[in-house]
């Protein structure tokens, strides 16, 4: 079963793919770029999410 960093992490991530995709399409840079930067924090809590889980078996 997914803890709440694993969840929320991944959410963080589809959401920036979206936003950066979002970003791309429209030409904004910025937008973009705070993609990318969801991915890498979601990517960053679902790990802190993985290594809880982990401890915790």
């Amino acid at each position: 079963m997914a803890n709440e960093d694993q969840a929320e992490g991944k959410a963080k991530d589809i959401g920036g793919k979206v936003k950066e995709e979002a970003g791309d399409a429209a030409g904004n840079d910025d937008l973009k770029r705070e993609g990318q930067a969801d991915q890498a924090e979601g990517k960053v809590q679902k790990g802190v999410g993985d290594a809880k889980d982990k401890l915790s078996d």
